[in-house]
């Protein structure tokens, strides 16, 4: 049985002075919007389990389809005859509005619709489809959206949230977009994740509406109905349903309005939500256009996952804000990617990717044959950026991926909290140093807690600026507690800064530095010095501890395929030539594999709850 919506008014911040439509149906900030009794004409050609009165809880919903069905709406108008014209896309009228700083992520879509945007299942969207379907859908969301039953206490102006459930391709940029034109913020849901994950997110963002796709209605109505949200279920957008649409003006964005909603790893306890306005994924996205040098003809293979900064702002965002086209992979496929690389139509010049990543990429290298090898490392080598991040990138794993390739992996450092802070230069390329993340990006403020500006040292590094987060959503006492009294938000990693500048990341203070005997033990380097071992493929460095030495130092390894398996003493008697004596792990543990979450991370305090149980 279809539960019905009691009729509340609801509040929906929405874009100043936006044109949805011919008529210029004008939203104004802040505008009160009363529920919209959905009538059986408001959006013809759309199933749905009624025929009037207000939305089902669950509402499927087919933005494209209206597109390319109907002729112009009084609330959708633009569309008339897109199902048969072959007209490209109006641009926008006022061209004089469209700022060289582009202040709107969406800029280069309204600048460029006929472009091409996104690849995905070998079809590929214009600017102009992914603008058509946002646009209906936004309707969707503001008829959905029910009034927050508590005031929300932010530093931010806060619209409704939207957490997206959605598969990477088209469908998910569109909805991201949805969520902004009526003044929402983003909550990508992990598509990964079970249940009791997903109704965290959704209950802690204080999701007013979730979208989703129909794979995915199984799992989410069932934590719909228990919190009283409604479920607005997408199809699939078809390709080319935006020409002879006509483009409305370029939509700015209160730079305190809020725009994204990231959830941490909760490797230092639950998941706390990452509050983004535009103005902080503005900075962040423009840093990075200008360090990396994006531009419209880039081409990203993107294989990463769409609840993370490194798929989100520097692999999604920065393509899109430059105009530029991006390909989405259903999921990692060492075997497809190889084969997408070394294919000469329309060629990929950016990858990003995780230390895994290339570990995995390099494995099926190895079982290529020998012209598949040529044809696969001179593809790669054409790329115009390679980027490693999300977790520290081992030397060796760095050497041998420059050994196959002739490129030199771009490492670079930054976190929910602060998008990216810290980056080897993209050219010269030999100036790339492995095992460090660079130098502070632009319009990035970096210090070492008790260090002068041009001191040398190690210590908590301190992040500021613009790109740096606004708050942790609902939670005021532990946003207050991350920055110091100067504005810097403390990261809680120590680095280390050398004569030139550079910077190296030790690890996290919590768990990657280890107190031994009145040492501080990097595990991120002692873990560099146990993969040069051939018989190591991989290994996580932890402290334990000790009442003589307050730590020592303990790792877990996996050994590599048709090795012998190493015991203890042979490990120390091979590390006595390649580490110091106080740094040489004094227990092992031998694994068939290490968890890692969706980034390639070890979680390494449940690793040691779970290896150590009895420390």
């Amino acid at each position: 049985m279809v539960q019905q919506l009691s009729c509340h008014p609801k509040r929906l911040t929405v874009l100043k002075d936006f044109d949805i439509s011919a008529n210029r149906w004008a939203l104004r900030q802040s505008h009160t919007l009363q529920a919209l009794p959905v009538q059986a004409n408001h959006f013809p050609g759309f199933p749905t389990t009624q025929r009037s009165g207000f939305l089902p809880k669950v509402v499927r919903f087919w933005g494209a389809h209206y597109a390319t069905t109907r002729q112009s709406h009084p609330r959708l108008g633009g569309f008339t005859g897109v199902s048969c014209c072959a007209t490209p896309a109006k641009p926008v009228e006022d061209s004089s509005s469209l700022s060289t700083e582009r202040p709107s992520l969406l800029e280069a879509a309204y600048r460029f619709p006929d472009r091409p945007a996104i690849v995905s299942a070998d079809q590929t969207f214009s600017y102009a489809d992914l603008l058509v379907s946002a646009q209906a859908t936004a309707l969707e969301i503001q008829s959905a959206a029910i009034d927050d039953a508590e005031a929300i206490v932010s530093k931010a102006q806060i619209g409704p949230r939207v957490a997206i459930m959605v598969p990477p391709g088209a469908e998910y940029v569109a909805s991201t977009w949805a969520t902004w034109m009526c003044g929402g913020v983003v909550v990508p849901l992990a598509i990964s994740n079970p249940p009791s994950e997903l109704e965290y997110v959704i209950k802690d963002s204080k999701a007013n509406v979730v979208l989703g796709t129909q794979q995915y209605e199984e799992v989410l109505q069932p934590i719909c109905e228990l919190w009283g949200l409604q479920l607005v279920v997408v199809g699939a957008i078809t390709p080319d349903c935006g020409k002879g649409a006509t483009v409305p003006r370029v939509p700015h964005f209160a730079k305190d309005t809020g725009a994204l909603i990231i959830y941490t790893s909760g490797t230092t306890g639950r998941p706390k939500g990452v509050l983004h306005t535009h103005k902080n994924l503005i900075s962040q996205v423009r840093s990075l256009t200008d360090a990396w040098e994006w531009s419209q003809d880039d081409r990203i293979l993107h294989c990463l996952p769409l609840h993370h900064i490194h798929g989100i702002v520097n692999a999604l965002y920065c393509a899109h804000y430059n105009g530029a086209l991006v390909e989405f992979m259903p999921s990692f496929s060492p075997g497809e990617v190889w084969k997408r690389l070394m294919r000469q139509v329309n060629p990929v010049t950016v990858f990003m990717g995780v230390p895994t990543m290339y570990v995995i990429l390099m494995r099926k290298f190895e079982g290529l044959g020998a012209e598949a090898q040529r044809q696969a490392a001179a593809a790669a080598a054409a790329l115009r950026l390679t980027v490693s991040g999300s977790a520290a990138c081992p030397v060796s794993v760095m050497a041998s991926w420059e050994k196959i390739t002739g490129q030199r992996l771009l490492e670079r450092y930054g976190m929910t909290e602060i998008g990216m802070a810290l980056s080897n230069p993209l050219k010269p390329m030999h100036q790339r140093r492995a095992g460090t993340v660079g130098r502070p990006l632009p319009s990035v403020e970096v210090r070492i807690g008790g260090l002068g500006p041009t001191e040398v040292g190690q210590g908590e590094l301190g992040v500021r600026g613009s790109t740096v987060f606004c708050e942790y959503f609902g939670r005021a006492e532990a946003t207050a507690s991350s920055f110091d009294r100067d504005g810097y938000f403390l990261t809680g990693d120590t680095a280390e800064v050398d004569e030139d500048g550079v910077y190296t990341i030790l690890g996290r203070t919590s768990v990657d530095i280890i107190k031994s005997g009145g040492y501080k033990l990097s595990a991120l380097e002692i873990e560099n010095h146990l993969l040069e071992h051939p018989s190591i493929r991989e290994c996580a460095v932890v402290g334990l501890p000790d009442e003589v030495y307050g730590e020592i130092v303990a790792a877990v390894i996996v050994c590599e395929e048709g090795e012998p398996p190493l015991e203890g003493d042979d490990l120390r008697v091979w590390a006595k030539d390649h580490m110091a004596i106080y740094k040489i792990p004094r227990v092992t543990k031998v694994l068939d594999g290490l968890p890692r979450n969706a980034m390639g991370k070890v979680n390494k305090k449940e690793l040691i709850k779970s290896v150590f149980p009895s420390e």
